[in-house]
């Protein structure tokens, strides 16, 4: 079963009305702790590291950004060790170099992903909170239903078409718009369809 498309759209009402979705949907998935760690993610964390200069993320924020991404998307129980066996100035200076870099995609990414158990998605997680204009959460939900991008790989080089096709539809639906509020909507629209799929699939194996 496809899931409906929102990519296709143009009318940023539609739009609206799917991230306008994504605090309901989080609440409809199975996850222990989702809504606490999404609440968190969004609305605690997002401030107070735009307040920091430079915005950055400390190593606690780095563990609970895993948890939070695991919670939402698939739970990697060594990654997470390998996450918090970090050094705190480690993930202190990987933040100052990722700020320092944040117009070039690979350098920013890269700062992150030189720490152990952290990839492109969960480099990602931190850079949506530093710079929401330009870099989406990287989520496998989403980029399904970017059309041309293909299937998922987890490399830089596919993040950067996945960013670039999510900050233009960003500019298009208007100054209200965002790379992250983009990818949430998208995120909704999928999780939400998912999920009715699967309780199709459930009655009828009933």
């Amino acid at each position: 079963m496809r899931t409906p498309t929102l990519w296709a759209e143009t009318d940023s009402a539609v739009w609206q009305q799917a991230l306008d979705r994504y605090p309901d949907v989080i609440a409809q998935q199975p996850a222990p702790r989702l809504v606490e760690l999404d609440t968190w993610y969004r609305d605690v964390l997002t401030p107070i590291v735009q307040a920091r200069t430079p915005r950055r993320v400390t190593h606690e924020e780095l563990v609970r950004i895993t948890e939070w991404k695991m919670t939402r998307g698939v739970w990697r129980g060594p990654n997470l060790t390998l996450v918090r066996g970090n050094a705190p100035d480690a993930v202190d200076q990987a933040g100052m170099t990722a700020a320092d870099h944040l117009d070039q995609l690979t350098r920013a990414i890269g700062a992150y992903t030189a720490l152990a158990g952290v990839g492109p998605a969960t480099a990602s997680a931190v850079l949506a909170i530093v710079d929401p204009d330009r870099y989406p959460f990287f989520d496998e939900l989403v980029a399904n239903q970017i059309s041309g991008l293909g299937p998922v790989a987890w490399s830089v080089s596919y993040y950067r078409r996945y960013v670039d096709a999510i900050v233009k539809r960003a500019t298009g639906l208007g100054a209200a718009w965002n790379a992250v509020l983009v990818e949430r909507a998208l995120w909704a629209n999928g999780a939400e369809h998912a999920g009715a799929h699967d309780d199709a699939m459930n009655d009828t194996a009933r």
